[in-house]
């Protein structure tokens, strides 16, 4: 059972009606807005080493990116890793900064293709290095060519 009320139109009415439809606005692009942005934000980018994908053709070259990162290794990952070093085996610790660097600078580099408007980074270059006096920093360098396909 529904219950009809007749309101009398006024300018009161007609303002209120108009400030409604507004915000009805304000709130549909708002959401669109949100939507757009979700789904530039979980679409997969292609990160790829080689020059070509196959069956998927380069529309634009966009530019070359690049992500950076230097981390650094603790005093006691440089105790277990030359303990390590003297009885042979892997250092877990300095596989996982490695690691961790790797992540991060692909990630970074991932995001700027991402703000320049590319669908995959090609040709990716990971370099890494050594830095400090005892050499207890690592940069990791990702640069690659931002594309459209």
């Amino acid at each position: 059972m529904f219950i009809t009320v007749d309101i009398p139109y006024t300018k009161r009415t007609r303002r209120r009606s108009n400030f409604m439809i507004s915000i009805f606005h304000a709130f549909a692009q708002f959401y669109l807005y949100l939507s757009l942005l979700i789904l530039k934000i979980c679409t997969i980018m292609i990160l790829s080493t080689t020059n070509t994908l196959d069956n998927q053709p380069v529309r634009e070259y966009i530019g070359i990116v690049t992500g950076e990162t230097i981390i650094g290794a603790n005093i006691f990952k440089d105790i277990f890793a030359g303990i390590r070093d003297i009885v042979g085996g892997r250092s877990g610790s300095y596989e996982n900064v490695l690691r961790e660097a790797k992540d991060t600078a692909l990630a970074e580099m991932e995001a700027r293709a991402r703000n320049m408007g590319a669908d995959a980074v090609i040709g990716i270059d990971l370099d890494y290095e050594t830095l400090g006096a005892n050499g207890g920093m690592i940069m990791v360098t990702a640069s690659g060519t931002a594309v459209r396909l």
